[in-house]
């Protein structure tokens, strides 16, 4: 194991792109962290965005998410990666079935002297994640111009997603308590989720939802982030809001700019719906100035490093079909978080 997170902290300093190296002389000191667990959903594992960890198993990790570029910027050496494709709160302390095993509970991997963790959940929760662009997509051609989707989700003038995520916020603070509980010197940070779809326009090429279905899917994932802010607040937890900050690189973005990929799975970028390099390298930079005490925005500079960084290592696992062929077997699913 030792061993396994040595490797994963190396590869994640031969990729972080536009972020601070450890010991980089900086407006605000870098917190010095010495044990760091990384708890999460797949926007946390990163599925698909190369290089692929292919010890993750049916997680599926990538060597290129967010904690890993983290790690590296904060100079962490202890650090492990527990992030899940397909968690939701329920396996923080609850074993979790995957395609090719069982992931042992998340909550596992903290002890009483982890002193950070980062945690991005709550997508999965009740299934709203899936609800939602599993179904949307499909009621477009019933009303383009119109919202069949919010229709859909609203029963009796009440909104069922908005109510399944009120739950979920819930959900979160205990899963704060219970990190607070087992690594009480720990500094707690909620990573948000970065926009999916963009504030005004369409692109239904990409995101094939109905025009009205637009603003609700982005009030959705408003919503979803506001619980997540809101479990943080509770808990005395920190908050990273990646929604704000993402405008622009929502998935109707420009290639080089967008942080999300569309509806069509990329084998050499990401899943479908989820994040692209662009996106994993702009949550770790939020989540590192944050800690840091930076102002949350993402740079132009820091955007085409990254975009170039993408470009290099989808051309890395384009020349390796077997880690492409291996990757595509430790993923069987294109719904979940």
């Amino acid at each position: 194991m030792k061993l396994r997170r040595l490797v994963a902290a190396c590869a994640a300093l031969t990729l972080v792109v536009g972020l601070p190296a450890a010991g980089a002389t900086q407006a605000a000191a870098t917190p010095r962290f010495t044990k760091y667990v990384a708890l999460g959903d797949s926007y946390t594992s990163a599925p698909f965005v190369p290089v692929a960890d292919l010890l993750s198993l049916g997680c599926a990790r990538s060597y290129s998410n967010y904690p890993k570029m983290l790690a590296a910027a904060l100079g962490v050496w202890r650090f492990t990666d527990v992030s899940c494709g397909g968690a939701d709160t329920t396996n923080m302390t609850q074993p979790q079935s995957t395609v090719l095993g069982t992931a042992a509970p998340q909550f596992d991997a903290l002890t009483p002297d982890t002193d950070l963790v980062t945690l991005g959940i709550g997508g999965n929760d009740f299934g709203v994640f899936g609800d939602i662009i599993g179904t949307c997509p499909g009621l477009r051609a019933s009303d383009p111009a119109g919202a069949p989707c919010k229709a859909h989700f609203t029963v009796d003038g009440v909104d069922t997603l908005r109510a399944k995520i009120t739950q979920t916020q819930t959900r979160i603070a205990i899963v704060v308590q219970g990190i607070r509980a087992r690594a009480p010197q720990a500094t707690i940070v909620l990573v948000g989720y970065p926009k999916i779809a963009p504030e005004h326009g369409t692109c239904p090429s990409i995101l094939p939802f109905a025009d009205g279905d637009y603003t609700y899917l982005y009030s959705i994932e408003q919503a979803l982030n506001a619980a997540v802010a809101g479990a943080a607040a509770a808990g005395g937890a920190t908050y990273v809001d990646t929604f704000t900050p993402s405008t622009g690189h929502d998935a109707c973005a420009p290639d080089g700019q967008a942080w999300i990929q569309g509806k069509d799975i990329n084998l050499l970028r990401a899943l479908n719906y989820h994040p692209r390099y662009e996106g994993e390298a702009g949550m770790a930079s939020l989540t590192y100035k944050t800690l840091t005490g930076q102002a949350p925005v993402v740079t132009a500079a820091e955007q085409s490093a990254w975009a170039a960084k993408a470009r290099a290592l989808a051309k890395q696992a384009a020349a390796s079909p077997q880690a492409l062929e291996a990757s595509t077997n430790r993923v069987r699913t294109s719904a979940q978080r």
